[in-house]
């Protein structure tokens, strides 16, 4: 091995090395941000120690430095200008997007270096790694799956499971022949083939995901991302690079132990999601009669004397609140509390959003002091000692429905904002959440319901306490 051989492999050491600190440091919000940057460094190291292994080989022509750089701009100006412009409801969108990216970007390294050693032996390879096959199948499954996720997410496509006659035996015969092609082609290459199994590998991402409801849809992302991670790994092993190989089995593990943890707070296997997930998409609007009873509404002004002269406030932030940019709001109402003397908390169910950590996200991004963000293990039990649990668009995550049996999300786990002595439900109409049931929180003779957008509710109960407190 020459000189520049041992520093480049070196160099990969040193980027993997910050990928696994930076995913480290990520553990922990208060060193996030240094994970992150940490990371970006090791992707620097990797992506020049790279360009200069190309430089020192010199086989790239001028052409191809023309199209490594134009692609380089191009995608990384999209991917700013895609992250700095994006809207916090749009976020997982932009990570089913990226999935599909990464996905694609993967199983084109492979497709592109079978086609190289197929010309190289007059059409044929000589032999096909299984890692080929893997990453072409798993890139191509992740990125027409992740294209279906994003339009389903943005509202493309319908939300709400979608099956046709002979869909399941559509799944499983794409599946038969990416895996039986893959087979095959180890044995005996064939470029034929290859495309075969590209074109099932796609038909089943579309399979595996057009039955799955938007209710799974934060487990689908995840599950997806897992799959990028794979795939880029895959790629790795491919060209022979550390780097990918280890970044991507970081991705891969850690969104496959993120995507259990999501099927677990469901209380779904991630067998039962891909087969069909449950969900009707965001319902319409219904009559204001719930399950059981009425429905009795409040007017701002009452819902501010009760969170003013409250000693304990859970604020539960739901999707409802992403979708009406009002993240600001409620953190200013939550700091007017706190200079009364109010005790303010989040209630973070792990799948409330449309994605891992949306409510997470969507909090910081208006600087609520992290330690007020509870998950759902430790803020149940202070339910109970709760004077005014405020509901914020949460839906299926508070459903009292998922404690007894029949129903479409029975067994999930959900916040127990029941226990609380007083609820107050911001929610623009009796709609229904991704399960598509009733909420039969909102007949609870404590619940109070406002009706009004997230954004103008917020503001609305911020000058009313200002009132009470001039």
């Amino acid at each position: 091995m020459s000189a520049i051989d041992w520093i480049t492999q070196l160099l990969y050491i040193a980027a993997a090395t910050c990928f696994v600190l930076g995913l480290h440091l990520m553990n922990s919000p208060a060193t996030a941000r240094r994970g992150n940057q940490v990371s970006t460094a090791g992707m620097a190291i990797a992506v020049l120690t790279t360009l200069v292994l190309v430089i020192h080989a010199g086989t790239v022509s001028v052409t191809g430095w023309i199209v490594m750089i134009a692609g380089a701009l191009l995608g990384g100006g999209a991917g700013l200008y895609a992250a700095r412009t994006v809207q916090m409801t749009a976020m997982p969108q932009l990570v089913s997007i990226f999935n599909a990216v990464g996905g694609g970007a993967a199983a084109l390294v492979a497709i592109n270096d079978y086609v190289k050693a197929a010309g190289a032996s007059a059409g044929v390879a000589e032999s096909t790694t299984v890692a080929t096959i893997l990453d072409v199948l798993i890139g191509a499954v992740t990125f027409s799956g992740s294209i279906i996720a994003a339009g389903k997410l943005q509202g493309l496509i319908n939300a709400a499971p979608i099956s046709f006659r002979g869909s399941r035996a559509a799944n499983i015969a794409a599946a038969v022949v990416g895996v039986g092609g893959g087979i095959y082609m180890i044995a005996t290459p064939d470029v034929v083939v290859l495309v075969i199994i590209i074109l099932a590998a796609l038909a089943f991402g579309v399979t595996m995901v057009l039955p799955i409801g938007g209710a799974d849809m934060p487990v689908v992302i995840s599950l997806l991302n897992a799959f990028t991670g794979t795939a880029v790994a895959m790629a790795g092993f491919v060209i022979g690079n550390w780097a990918l190989i280890i970044a991507g089995a970081l991705v891969g593990a850690s969104g496959g132990i993120l995507t259990k943890l999501m099927a677990d707070a469901m209380n779904r296997s991630i067998r039962n999601i891909i087969v069909g997930g449950f969900g009707t998409g965001d319902g319409q609007a219904a009559a204001l009669e719930g399950p059981g009873g009425d429905v009795r509404s409040i007017a701002a002004d009452d819902a501010a004397i009760q969170l003013a002269y409250a000693s304990k406030v859970v604020i539960v932030p739901g999707y409802g609140l992403a979708a009406a940019q009002a993240q600001h709001q409620v953190a200013e109402l939550a700091k007017l509390l706190e200079e009364r003397g109010v005790e303010v908390s989040y209630a973070i169910h792990p799948v409330a959003g449309r994605m891992p950590g949306h409510m997470n996200v969507l909090l910081a991004e208006a600087n609520v002091p992290y330690p007020q963000l509870k998950e759902m293990e430790e803020i149940n039990p202070e339910f109970p000692r709760t004077d005014v649990a405020l509901v914020i668009g949460a839906n299926d995550v508070t459903n009292p429905a998922a404690r007894r049996p029949g129903t479409a999300i029975s067994g999930m786990p959900i916040l127990d904002v029941d226990n609380a002595k007083s609820i107050i439900v911001i929610k623009r109409s009796m709609g229904h959440g991704y399960a598509g049931i009733d909420n039969e929180l909102y007949v609870n003779p404590k619940t109070s319901m406002y009706f009004a957008d997230a954004k103008s509710a917020l503001t609305n109960l911020t000058a009313a306490v200002k009132t009470l407190v001039g």
